[in-house]
């Protein structure tokens, strides 16, 4: 139970499932009244009078239980036995019979929920008004007895409402969360086929050098041997940015990266850049473009030389365009229908797409393949 707040409202906490029947038991006290009015000789007869209080306590506590358990049932069956049984009641007994009205009040603000509830409040209160009005006559007492029974059904739906509502942020939340994960994965598995892929790539190249030249020029071999442990080495550090959350090197660096990879795997590199005041994360992304084009040419395309331009359009955005003079389409593209496209494509294609950019991958018009992604700055 919470200190300080409602009685039958549980705190938010592990394990706690908010309001529930037991802390609504308290208000079955409220048959007091009928009790009081037995004792002191105003009900008559008293085996009607004793068997009334009897049957709408009892119905009361049922008809709490299943609002909580069975909620359908209780809205067939306990509520409208408890609403005949208490109007009944009070309309048969009077005097302090009347605040069974506000006991079932309570008993409707927890089992009628939705747009249902507000009608039948009100027919509640017009109930209420018309049996006080008739037993009692005194204007005050009437309204009253409404105001009560108009607060005691508002106030447990509010607040089961109220829960309800809280339980569903939580659950959005949650799910939420899972997508932030799921997603979060996704990303760093690009950044890692990525990273990995380009590193790997060239450290193979290189290893091909070493071994053409190790019989025949050793010391020449030996640069290449050392590269290969110098790319190694950036690989681990990239790895570990890559796992703090770095995206990437940016433009520049990879551009650097383009020319010593192109050049060890025999192939001619132009570049063609517009100077621009690129935002970080276009310059990142431009630099996992480059990284991702260039891996393909090494990889795929067999190609003697390679373009890399890079151009300011009309409208503010930028271009990049990859093309090499090889053979054409990529072998990500030629697969099987529903065959599993590469990652390095797809990865990038999801990281344009994220900025509200365009990417194309096909058949350059002359010859060769092209890599072309658009940004808007």
């Amino acid at each position: 139970m919470a200190s300080g707040g409602e009685p039958w409202l549980n705190p938010l906490g592990e394990g706690e499932r908010g309001p529930d029947a037991k802390g609504m038991v308290l208000w079955v006290l409220l048959t007091g009244g009928p009790v009081w009015d037995i004792a002191q000789g105003r009900s008559h007869p008293l085996w009607l009078a004793w068997t009334a209080a009897a049957l709408t306590g009892a119905l009361y506590l049922v008809t709490i239980r299943f609002a909580f358990a069975d909620r359908r049932r209780a809205l067939r069956l306990w509520l409208p036995l408890l609403a005949f049984s208490v109007c009944a009641s009070a309309a048969g007994f009077g005097d302090n019979w009347l605040y069974l009205l506000v006991m079932l009040a309570i008993a409707l603000g927890v089992t009628v929920r939705g747009r249902k509830m507000p009608p039948l409040l009100f027919a509640l209160c017009a109930i209420s008004a018309a049996i006080t009005g008739w037993r009692d006559g005194d204007l005050t007492a009437v309204l009253s007895l409404v105001w009560g029974v108009l607060c005691a059904g508002i106030v447990p739906a509010v607040i089961i409402r109220l829960w309800e509502a809280i339980r569903e942020l939580q659950r959005t939340r949650e799910e939420l969360a899972r997508a932030a994960v799921t997603e979060e994965r996704l990303r760093f598995s690009r950044d890692l086929h990525d990273l990995l892929g380009h590193t790997l790539s060239v450290i193979v190249v290189k290893a091909e050098a070493v071994r053409r030249l190790a019989p025949r020029d050793v010391d020449a071999a030996a640069a290449q041997a050392a590269d290969i442990e110098r790319i190694g080495r950036q690989a681990l550090t990239e790895v570990r940015a890559a796992v703090t959350g770095y995206r990437g090197r940016g433009l520049a660096a990879e551009l650097d990266s383009a020319r010593t990879a192109l050049a060890d795997a025999g192939i001619g590199l132009t570049i063609r850049t517009a100077s621009a005041d690129l935002p970080p994360e276009v310059d990142a992304l431009l630099g996992w473009a480059v990284r991702e084009g260039v891996t393909n040419v090494i990889r795929h395309s067999g190609a003697t030389r390679c373009e890399i331009d890079l151009e300011q359009g009309t409208d503010g955005g930028m271009e990049l365009r990859i093309s090499d003079d090889g053979g054409g389409r990529s072998p990500a593209l030629d697969r099987e229908p529903g065959a599993r496209q590469g990652n390095g494509l797809a990865g990038l294609r999801e990281r344009v797409r994220a900025v509200g950019g365009g990417l194309s991958a096909d058949s350059a018009p002359s010859g060769g393949f092209m890599l072309q992604v658009t940004l808007n700055t």
